[in-house]
Order: structure tokens, then C-alpha cells, then sequence
């Protein structure tokens, strides 16, 4: 029994290896034919796994950028109301006053920061140079919820905001722009709308965010100095907070929208004259965009998996007929259907799983040779090199079990007497 089933493991052995040896011998025997065949898988798996790195480093990219603007960040702007039975658009509101920020900052319990925000555009002088920017009127919370640092120089105080102080802390495009001559920017006096500011401090630079904004063209002043010297209002345009951590944004959300309700006196069922909105909002809206833009480019890229599955299927015919006498003869001397079959399915599973090896190698390649040139963030996931192999391999079966197939079914005597 034991020499039965040794002899039967033996001849199953034999019978694989051989398979493979004829493969193998096909292949080899058709070397240029082959590679035009594996091209599609190449330039398909390839395809796939650069465009899904690329959209998954565009994905990390964007969330890191949220995050250093604070992935706690809340928004508080004016919204529209009704007057006379027209509705109105933020920009026509002053629906929030200095009150409403002393108010969140007094009582709110699940915000560590929080900030005033008015600004105005103009011109920025220092003696020859002049450039346009904005000058944001803030509170020193400001730093803390836009995760900004100081780098030379200081951060203006509680006195600067009580007296309405003309002094701004600049990021380093201004100081670039401004300071030519390399000057030492603190202690400087820069005129914004003919109006005399000293600098007393430099940010560290931020750089550009995902969305291509220069962070670093920034000028922070007292909210009191903006609003009072510059636009000579009594509303504030925004106010910004952050919540203690990210997992209490909403509560934070909550307890502001309940602040600003009952200051400016919004009965139950009665819409709100104004809007919150937190970065978590933010992040969640552009994760989806981005992950749908991965789905389209993955798709796109995966049509050339299918045109490579295409090309296996045709030139496995194109086997199948060049070798149909060969196929009669091994039939005729005892080959079974199913032999010829598995020979056929190797063959188009060898041709597709090297393409896909190929394929993997050079859109690892593809990928970093687009972060090195172009400079796009990438993220190769091992998830999408498995998924691009499994597909290739599956592609090769699916389109070579057909001609394969079509190989076993054949008659063995019209198979012999084939020219």
C-alpha cells in the first residue's frame, strides 16, 4: 500500500515538473512574442500601484497639513439671518461682538484657547519695498490653536490689546520681502495703510500648505489695534478656538453653539445667525475627495490590467492554434485533457505573475521617480502591491482558462491531421 501510494505521489510529481518544463520551453521558445504579451501587465500593475501611491501620499499630505493647522481648530463665523424677510449673507453680518468672545472665553470648559479675529488687506512699507498682504487682528490664543512658535522676538501681550498697541509680530515671507537689505526685522517700524507698526516678533516658517497657501505670509496684531486703527468697527469678523482634545470637538461645539444662542437670544426652533465648523469637518470632506480621486486613478490604471488579460487570452489562442498538432500527438500517446489544460494555465499564469514581479518592481520605481522629479508626496501601501499581484494573477487565470480549455477539448486525430 505505502509502494501504491510512493509511486502515485512520484508520477504526480513527475507530471507537474514536466508541465512546468513545457511551459517553460513554450515560453522561452517565443521570447519577444511573450514580453509584448506581458507588457500589459507590467504597464498595468505599474499603473496601479503608482497612481494609488500617489493618491495615498496626497491623502497623508493633506491630513499632516490639517493637523499643523490644528486638527482641534474650531470656526465661529457669522451667519446669515433674516431681515425684512430677506436672508443675508455672512459677509453682510456683525453678528459676532467682543462680548460673545468674552463670553466663550469665560465659560467655555472644553476649549483650551481662543481667539478674536478681524483683518484687513493693504500694503505693507518699509522704506523702499512695499508688498501686499493682510494684516489679522488676534488674540495671543491665536498661537496656540494655529500651532504657531516664535522665533525671534516676542509675542505682543494683555496691555498691547488693552491699550490697541501698533505692534505686529510677521512671518518670513514679509520679513523676505520687507527686510531686503538683511535687517534685523524686531524692532523695525513698518507702515501698513500709513499706519506706524513696530515688530516685535518673527514666526518660525510653516511653509506652504497642501492647498499651495503661504503660511509664512502672515501679520498678527492686537485684535483691539485692527479693529480700532484700521477698520474702525465693533464686530468681530471670525473667532477661532481650540478644544482641549480632538475627541472633545464636538462637546466644544455644543457648548459654544449653547453660549451664542443665549447671548444673542435665539429661541427654540429659530435658526442660528451663525456657523461652527471645526477642521475635523475639514479633514473629513478632503478624505473623501482625495479618496475618491485614489478610486478613479486606481480604476483608470486597473483598465490596463483588463487590456493585459485581453492580450494573455489572444496570444494563448494564438498558441493553442501553432501548437494544436503537438497537442494531438501528447494526447495520442496518453496526455488526459486535464493535462493539457494545466499545461496551458501555467503557461498563462508564468506569462502574468512575472509581468505582475515586473510590474511591482517599476511602479515602486514609477513612484519614487515621481517624488524625486515632481516633488508629489507618495505613499506605497502593501495593501495595493498584495492587490495589484493577486489581480494579475487572477487576470491570468481567468483569461487563460478559455484557450486553455479550447487546448484540452480538442479531438487528438483532427488535432494530428492539423495543418
Amino acid at each position: 500500500m505505502r509502494w501504491l501510494l510512493f509511486r502515485l505521489t512520484r508520477r504526480i510529481e513527475m507530471n507537474w515538473t514536466n508541465l512546468f518544463k513545457i511551459a517553460l520551453k513554450a515560453i522561452a521558445n517565443n521570447k519577444l512574442r511573450t514580453f509584448l504579451t506581458m507588457l500589459g501587465i507590467i504597464i498595468g500593475v505599474a499603473s496601479v500601484i503608482t497612481m494609488l501611491a500617489i493618491g495615498h501620499g496626497s491623502k497623508q499630505s493633506i491630513q499632516s497639513q490639517i493637523s499643523k493647522m490644528g486638527s482641534n481648530m474650531i470656526m465661529i463665523m457669522p451667519g446669515a439671518e433674516r431681515r425684512g424677510g430677506v436672508r443675508m449673507g455672512a459677509s453682510d453680518m456683525q453678528t459676532l461682538k467682543l462680548s460673545d468672545y468674552q463670553s466663550l472665553k469665560d465659560e467655555c470648559t472644553y476649549i483650551a484657547a481662543i481667539s478674536p479675529s478681524v483683518s484687513a488687506s493693504g500694503q505693507l512699507i518699509f522704506g523702499g519695498n512695499n508688498y501686499s498682504s493682510q494684516i489679522s487682528g488676534v488674540s495671543q490664543g491665536y498661537l496656540t490653536i494655529r500651532q504657531l512658535d516664535i522665533d525671534d522676538g516676542e509675542m505682543f501681550d494683555d496691555n498691547d490689546i488693552a491699550t490697541s498697541a501698533k505692534v505686529c509680530v510677521i512671518g518670513t515671507t514679509i520679513a523676505k520681502n520687507l527686510f531686503t537689505a538683511g535687517e534685523d526685522p524686531v524692532g523695525q517700524i513698518i507702515r501698513f495703510k500709513n499706519i506706524p507698526f513696530t515688530v516685535i516678533g518673527v514666526l518660525k516658517s510653516k511653509g506652504y500648505n497642501t492647498m499651495g497657501q503661504d503660511q509664512d505670509d502672515v501679520v498678527l496684531a492686537p485684535f483691539t489695534t485692527v479693529m480700532k486703527r484700521i477698520n474702525s468697527v465693533n464686530y468681530l469678523q471670525m473667532i477661532y478656538a481650540s478644544a482641549i482634545t480632538e475627541d472633545q470637538t464636538q462637546q466644544a461645539i455644543d457648548e459654544i453653539t449653547d453660549i451664542l444662542r443665549t447671548n444673542h437670544k435665539i429661541q427654540n426652533g429659530q435658526p442660528d445667525n451663525f456657523n461652527v465648523r471645526s477642521q475635523e469637518e475639514l479633514s473629513s470632506m478632503m478624505t473623501s475627495t482625495t479618496s475618491l480621486m485614489t478610486i478613479l486613478l486606481a480604476c483608470v490604471a486597473g483598465i490596463s490590467l483588463v487590456v493585459g488579460g485581453i492580450g494573455i487570452m489572444n496570444i494563448m489562442f494564438v498558441s493553442v492554434t501553432e501548437r494544436t498538432k503537438e497537442i494531438g500527438l501528447r494526447m495520442s500517446v496518453g496526455a488526459r485533457g486535464k493535462d493539457i489544460l494545466t499545461q496551458f494555465l501555467i503557461e498563462a499564469i508564468m506569462i502574468s505573475i512575472t509581468g505582475g514581479v515586473i510590474g511591482v518592481l517599476l511602479g515602486i520605481l514609477a513612484a519614487y521617480g515621481v517624488k524625486f522629479f515632481a516633488g508629489w508626496p507618495i505613499a506605497i501601501q502593501p495593501i495595493s502591491v498584495v492587490m495589484s499581484f493577486a489581480v494579475c494573477s487572477i487576470t491570468g487565470i481567468f483569461f487563460g482558462w478559455y484557450p486553455a480549455k479550447k487546448a484540452a477539448n480538442l479531438d487528438p486525430i483532427e488535432a494530428i491531421r492539423y495543418e
